[in-house]
């Protein structure tokens, strides 16, 4: 769980409850909409007035808006499954004042599929999604019309709205959605962490057909206006745009340059890698450079109404440290034999291993070139330390990834669980490192980088650990972010936290049969669902989440003593949205066709 000791919203005497575990609990039973009008609406006032005593700067996690949710159910005296219709109430209102001061043509409207009549619905989808204007047998169509009449973007999807990855596509400021609380409660830590603006009304049940809403409150959203409010919450909303956007082109290619293009294969050879570069992934890591550098300098990006404004060489830093971890995904994708990356087929798939490998290589030295463009600026000294710092996180990974492929071809494969978490700090530790380091070199003086760089190091190693454990449990759910297939850890035969628990605790017999299963390299679901049966039994699984737990403890304790207090913020803040876990699948999926064409997506993508 975040350390919500520390942090100023629960200040007020409010602690965690028993349900308010550090391992995420189930969370059906308390995702209850009150159907009685009068309750909801007794708790939306109780809301309004429990944020007035709020700090407005500050933001929050989802475990520490359930503890606030709890609280006004027990002052009302109303029963503690209402606690997750009470959570969005209270991020309505904590997040009103930014919505409504947000200009109509910057907001988005997303309505969910299911609101439509389930029989006899006769509007098609359009390039732009559900084509409701035409009918108004249902509130859609007025939700819509309405919208777009005062200048929003309406996306009527089927599934989980994509909050950030439209947030950030830099063209919506503030989110006006109406969802299920099983869809809000998936979203909700992306939007709280990341400081978007949005407000959300449920739906008055989570059946998936023909369902309602209060039509009233849906219409005040949507017409809401103000102002803006003199405090501004944090948000890294600009920080987020900004590493997509040195991604994408055209910055891309301005930062980095092109000189092979229209040259036949050389030509062919560059624009494979320019593609691999701006394909998917989160830009975890241009992300935490551009943070860390924003917030030695004073956090002004996550106070600021516009994106900042960074100088080309940590843009350039950023991007090399984005290319070193594109060429990993690469090799590792090969080593692997992985099938599926950002939910299509892997390179080597696409083109070739020969010439998949040679793309990785070309990023690596891209990545250095990138570096090395801008060592005057740096100044020596700052150049020094980045090409150390990001070469030790290359020589670290090849020993991590070594000892896994190593571990693959031997005769003898026990594993410890000591033995699973050394890799992990090898493979996933030390690119976070670098990015980390990165921006706190180039961003404070050379005293401050000097005295933070244990405290760096330390926290990076915990992060990465936690990260890669949460990996593991997330094996066991299909992603369609990134590798489509359940259980690939186990046909990859990987030497994973969870078989090295298992081995610990399983009887000879069975830790046999284990490592035989794993060996045999066959992929289907039968092999997998038998391994998940052994984890169970060896309770991988409930062990494995008490020492992410522990990991991700470490690295918040480690973030409780860091100066600035940015950084500090910034550090809590990798915490929370590095260790999300995955979402839970979904009975429905999400209309893709509208959410590409939407108009939104399609615009320019401003450089800066």
């Amino acid at each position: 769980m975040s350390s919500i000791a520390s942090k100023p919203h629960l200040a007020n005497g409010l602690t965690p409850s028993a349900s308010t575990g550090s391992a995420r609990a189930k969370t059906a039973q308390i995702k209850v909409v009150p159907q009685i009008r009068a309750d909801r609406d007794r708790i939306r006032e109780a809301a309004k007035a429990f944020v007035t005593t709020l700090d407005r700067s500050q933001t929050f996690t989802k475990d520490e808006l359930k503890v606030m949710a709890e609280e006004i159910l027990r002052r009302l005296d109303l029963g503690l499954e209402h606690t997750g219709f009470t959570a969005v109430m209270i991020a309505n209102e904590f997040w009103r004042e930014q919505v409504q001061a947000v200009p109509f043509n910057r907001r988005l409207l997303l309505l969910p599929h299911c609101l439509k009549h389930a029989e006899g619905c006769p509007a098609d989808y359009d390039e732009f999604g559900l084509d409701c204007r035409k009918c108004g047998a249902c509130s859609v169509a007025d939700f819509k019309g309405k919208a777009e009449d005062l200048g929003y973007k309406v996306l009527v999807s089927e599934g989980t709205p994509i909050v950030l990855k439209i947030i950030v596509s830099g063209h919506v400021d503030a989110i006006v959605g109406v969802a299920c609380l099983n869809v809000l409660e998936r979203a909700i830590d992306k939007i709280l962490l990341a400081g978007i603006p949005c407000i959300a009304t449920p739906l008055l049940s989570s059946n998936c057909k023909s369902t309602s809403v209060d039509d009233d409150l849906v219409m005040e959203m949507i017409q809401l206006q103000t102002p803006p409010p003199a405090v501004k919450p944090r948000t890294y909303v600009h920080l987020l745009r900004a590493a997509h956007g040195v991604c994408e082109e055209p910055e891309l290619t301005r930062l980095a340059g092109r000189s092979r293009k229209g040259v036949g294969t050389l030509g062919r050879n560059e624009d494979l890698a320019y593609e691999w570069m701006e394909r998917g992934g989160k830009r975890s890591r241009p992300f935490i450079t551009l943070a860390a550098y924003d917030a030695m300098k004073g956090g002004e990006a996550t106070r600021a109404s516009e994106a900042p404004a960074f100088p080309d060489a940590v843009k350039r830093a950023a991007l090399a440290i984005e290319a070193f971890h594109k060429a990993s995904l690469i090799h590792d994708d090969i080593e692997d034999d992985d099938a599926y990356r950002y939910g299509q087929e892997t390179l080597h798939k696409r083109i070739g291993t020969g010439p998949a490998i040679n793309i990785g290589d070309y990023l690596v030295g891209w990545g250095y070139r990138l570096l090395a463009r801008d060592a005057v600026s740096h100044g020596p000294e700052v150049a020094s330390d980045l090409l150390a710092r990001f070469s030790d996180a290359h020589v670290k990974l090849a020993e991590g990834q070594g000892a896994e492929l190593l571990w693959r071809q031997a005769a003898d494969q026990s594993l410890s669980p000591l033995d699973a978490l050394r890799i992990y700090a090898l493979k996933t530790s030390p690119a976070f490192e670098a990015a980390l380091y990165a921006g706190v070199r180039m961003g404070g003086d050379p005293e401050q980088a000097s005295r933070l760089d244990k405290t760096v190091a330390e926290f990076s190693k915990n992060l990465g650990i936690a990260f890669q454990i949460i990996n593991d449990l997330n094996d066991f759910t299909p992603d369609e972010d990134n590798k489509l297939v359940a259980g690939q850890d186990v046909l990859a035969a990987r030497p994973t936290l969870l078989l090295a628990l298992a081995l610990e605790s399983l009887p000879a017999e069975k830790g046999g049969e284990l490592l035989a299963l794993i060996r045999t390299g066959t992929s289907g679901g039968a092999v997998v669902e038998r391994v998940r049966t052994l984890y169970s039994q060896a309770r991988v699984f409930e062990r494995a989440e008490k020492l992410l737990e522990k990991f991700r403890a470490k690295a918040e304790a480690l973030a409780d003593e860091v100066e600035p207090q940015p950084l500090r913020e910034l550090m809590y803040y990798l915490v929370d949205s590095v260790l999300q876990r995955a979402d839970a699948p979904e009975e429905e999926t999400v209309r893709e066709s509208s959410l590409i064409t939407l108009p939104v997506l399609a615009m320019p993508q401003p450089v800066g």
